[in-house]
């Protein structure tokens, strides 16, 4: 009987303890139970290192069962994954007649910085649905090669890169991605080193992309321009998907406030979560307070203004304003007061022109 013969008698488990036995390999008892057996296997914590993980890549190349791979906190570095991504690479002839279906993979804290069989894993396997990298340290050129990767991509929905030191080159790269990717609709980039100028790079991508429903940006060194610079992506883009922005460890501003309520007039759905000092929830509720107060007098802020413009100019003195305001016992404390002016008189001409008014 020839190999290849002999390769197609054998269980899949069999082809494992061969392959344990040509690489040096100590057999996983897990792998042996459930290869051939199931469609998911959990081997988190395994620590099977690069020697293990080529044994299982040998035995992966022949399994059509399993869908959902976890090798999480494996230390498989750079060879250990190298040898998965080829076995499973090579699949995708098996997979276009129906036989192999791997769906969910997933490769966090590994120890591994290349990206480049990665690369070719997304670019060709066309069954990868969930792909979790978080937890390692890619190499620039190799991040830029997985990033650039999904461009050509068509089933990968999750992407999870928290905790991998990504940063702007990176973030330019996925930005690239997403204008062309027309499927991911989760993305993962907490925890990571994408600054302002890394989301500007970013947003290119999301102004024009339609499908990707949820982004993940905490705990990376984002103030509230970059926090901006999402929103306006998302309000320039009428066909976008996004429903969930995760910018929670991100201190806003009141811009970044107004401009949100401004982008949920077209995008009701959106949901942002994001974190706001208290200075600025009081001076935000400057302005309703000075609405509501006119509205329990029965009155409209455009009579107020009308009563302080004698000459009828169609403005009023911010001195008068501020005078008007104190004798009228409006409630509000001396940091609200001036928040309001400064958001009346915003070229700061110390004059407020009150028909911006008209319509509240």
């Amino acid at each position: 009987m020839d190999t290849t013969c002999q390769t197609q008698s054998m269980s899949v488990a069999e082809l494992y303890l061969q392959a344990c036995q040509e690489t040096g390999a100590t057999p996983i008892r897990a792998v042996l139970h459930n290869l051939g057996a199931t469609t998911s296997l959990n081997l988190n914590y395994y620590f099977m290192g690069p020697l293990r993980a080529k044994a299982l890549a040998i035995a992966l190349k022949n399994d059509k069962i399993i869908t959902n791979l976890e090798l999480s906190h494996n230390t498989l570095k750079a060879k250990g994954t190298a040898y998965l991504m080829k076995a499973l690479s090579s699949n995708t002839s098996v997979r276009s007649l129906d036989k192999y279906k791997f769906e969910e993979l997933d490769l966090s804290l590994n120890k591994f910085k290349g990206g480049e069989h990665l690369g070719q894993l997304l670019a060709r396997n066309g069954g990868i649905k969930v792909l979790n990298l978080s937890g390692n340290c890619f190499s620039k050129n190799s991040a830029v090669a997985l990033m650039s990767s999904l461009k050509e991509n068509s089933t990968l929905k999750q992407l999870q890169l928290s905790f991998c030191v990504l940063g702007r080159s990176e973030a330019q790269s996925l930005g690239q991605a997403l204008s062309e990717n027309s499927t991911l609709v989760l993305l993962d980039l907490s925890y990571n080193w994408i600054d302002d100028k890394a989301v500007r790079l970013l947003c290119q991508g999301l102004t024009t992309n339609n499908t990707l429903g949820v982004l993940k940006l905490s705990h990376n060194p984002i103030t509230s321009i970059g926090a901006l610079a999402l929103l306006e992506a998302v309000k320039n883009n009428r066909n976008s998907a996004l429903e969930k922005i995760d910018i929670s460890s991100v201190f806003v501003d009141e811009t970044f406030m107004e401009l949100l309520e401004e982008t949920l007039q077209t995008h009701p759905a959106l949901d942002v979560q994001y974190s706001v000092m208290s200075s600025v929830t009081r001076n935000l509720s400057a302005l309703q307070i000075f609405k509501n107060f006119f509205e329990e007098q029965s009155e409209t802020i455009m009579d107020f203004f009308q009563a302080l413009d004698e000459e009828k100019t169609m403005t009023v003195s911010t001195s008068a304003f501020r005078a008007a305001v104190k004798e009228a016992n409006i409630p509000l404390d001396r940091r609200q007061l001036e928040w309001l002016i400064n958001k009346f008189d915003k070229e700061f001409t110390a004059k407020i022109a009150y028909s911006q008014f008209a319509k509240l």
